[in-house]
């Protein structure tokens, strides 16, 4: 199966990194050098894997040409959290 894509037209590294019953796939974008790993089954498969790897790269790409990074609004100011006045009780351990 041949996955084409509009945000990554040369493609994409897939890297896997067995660990026990589980892989770890990283998948980097040529251009940008922007990585992104997933966790899964080893059993999945490795076309799924890489498939859903390069999914999760095409996700954080256009997220971040969007201008919408973690932590900031979508007009670039940071979001205030907010902070507990009183000090936690034996409830919030």
């Amino acid at each position: 199966m041949k996955y084409r894509s509009k945000t990554l037209p040369r493609g994409a590294l897939i890297e896997f990194v067995p660990r026990g019953a589980y892989v770890k796939v990283s998948a980097v974008d040529p251009v940008s050098h922007e990585e992104v790993s997933i966790v899964g089954d080893r059993r999945a498969g490795s076309e799924t894997l890489s498939l859903e790897a390069v999914r999760k790269l095409e996700y954080v790409l256009n997220r971040k040409r969007a201008g919408k990074t973690d932590g900031t609004a979508s007009s670039g100011e940071v979001i205030a959290r907010g902070r507990r006045s009183e000090p936690p009780s034996g409830w919030d351990l």
